[in-house]
């Protein structure tokens, strides 16, 4: 049986911190490896390192535990480093979403692109880069796997900027594809789709029946025109326009063009958000001060991808992966190749193969390569720390609606994000 080191980085999370250990924890491949806990949050890594602990007892995984709050005393050994670290998340991201309205613009999440994908790069490149240089030194041929946003510009920056290998990895097409079969009419297994594009912009090229391999499109085209008119109303429209459904929902993918906001604007639910770890985390104590067991749901796989990439490689499983976010250099040839895209994969003991499922339709390359444009921006005032790039890749951004709220948003959170900020090449 084949081992390894995997280094999960921001264990604390309450995102993926759990799906992580379910995903470790449900599979035997991984027995006599090493799981190294890295978190900065004291009380949060010792609170989940102890769920693990018991996690991987009660599944009988046979996994070796570490925890650290020091990244470079982790890495050596480690041939997988997970990423689900974010920066002081919900408070920056609420202020990434609330200002820019402040000042008249219009858009969905202020999460992945817009004002606050803009931020949200600034603060999070320099922190990645810092983990890619530890991984450089100390353990160059891991492969590093990202779950943190804003992924494209994640993939970007380091596949521009340093030597490692990495892979981001996001459900957004499995979102996809249950919408479709939703729209038809038919459970979501029986559903097989292929995607190609931005993370959160991701377009279904194919649609087909799993058993037959049947093009489903056309059924899709009729069941469309009778379904809810209120449902994912911006993504039926960017379908009815371009052909081909794009990924992975109205507030997703609405961060990514002017008229993203039509589909909503009320933005992501953080006191839902701080009420759901709130609650996780009384579970959580309650299981480790026995009061409660284990969900049983805990000890199955979460749906995520990390497990089955790290298993794929390690025991040369060729794996096919559906959406692996990979840095383009002619995947997806009418795209720039200096541009990170979303594209099946395959997993093998040589390494990561993205699958070229050849051209976008015209009209859909030409949609993207605005978006394209603006990543590319937004990293290099990222690794510049140049507000005079972050100015631009606002000015050229299709949310931006005035050129006085761009200045007045770049005033007002840039000093906000002043202290994450800084040049990293």
């Amino acid at each position: 049986m084949n081992t390894t080191k995997i280094v999960f980085l921001g264990a604390g999370s309450m995102s993926f911190g759990l799906s992580m250990f379910k995903d470790v924890f449900s599979t035997h491949e991984l027995t006599g490896s090493t799981l190294c806990l890295v978190d900065i949050n004291k009380q949060a890594l010792e609170r989940m390192t102890d769920l693990g602990n018991l996690m991987n007892k009660q599944s009988g995984s046979g996994i070796k535990i570490e925890a650290t709050t020091d990244l470079r005393a982790a890495l050596p050994g480690a041939s997988f480093i997970v990423n689900s670290v974010a920066i002081d998340r919900n408070r920056l991201w609420k202020l990434d979403f609330e200002v820019p309205k402040k000042y008249g613009i219009r858009h969905t999440l202020g999460e992945n692109g817009g004002p606050g994908g803009l931020f949200f790069t600034l603060r999070t490149i320099p922190l990645v880069l810092d983990f890619a240089r530890a991984m450089e030194d100390l353990c160059p041929e891991a492969y590093f796997v990202n779950f943190s946003n804003p992924e494209s510009r994640i993939i970007l920056a380091l596949g521009k900027y340093s030597h490692i290998r990495s892979i981001g990895l996001c459900h957004g097409i499995f979102m996809a594809q249950h919408d479709v079969a939703k729209i038809m009419g038919r459970h979501a297994e029986t559903v097989d789709v292929w995607g190609a594009g931005l993370n959160h912009f991701q377009w279904l090229l194919e649609i087909k029946d799993r058993k037959t391999g049947e093009d489903l499109y056309p059924l899709l085209r009729q069941k469309a025109k009778f379904y809810d008119p209120d449902f994912m109303p911006v993504t039926r429209r960017l379908f009815n326009a371009f052909g081909k459904y794009p990924s992975c929902s109205d507030d997703h993918l609405g961060e990514y063009i002017a008229y993203g906001w039509e589909g909503g604007e009320e933005g992501y639910d953080f006191e839902e958000d701080e009420l759901d770890r709130k609650e996780l985390t009384e579970t959580i104590l309650k299981i480790l001060e026995k009061k409660l067991n284990i969900p049983q749901d805990w000890l199955n796989t979460s749906g995520e991808r990390a497990v089955e990439v790290i298993t794929g490689i390690l025991h040369n499983k060729k794996n096919i992966v559906p959406a692996g976010i990979i840095y383009n250099q002619g995947v997806i040839p009418n795209l720039p190749s200096d541009l990170a895209v979303e594209v099946p994969v395959s997993v093998d003991a040589s390494g990561i193969h993205p699958i070229s499922l050849g051209p976008l339709p015209d009209g859909i390359a030409k949609l993207l390569l605005m978006q394209a444009s603006v990543q590319q921006l937004t990293v290099e005032a990222a690794v510049r720390a140049s507000r005079e790039l972050a100015l631009q890749a606002l000015l050229i951004d299709p949310v931006i609606n005035s050129a006085v709220a761009a200045e007045k948003i770049l005033d007002e959170l840039w000093e906000v994000n002043k202290p994450y900020i800084r040049k990293c090449i």
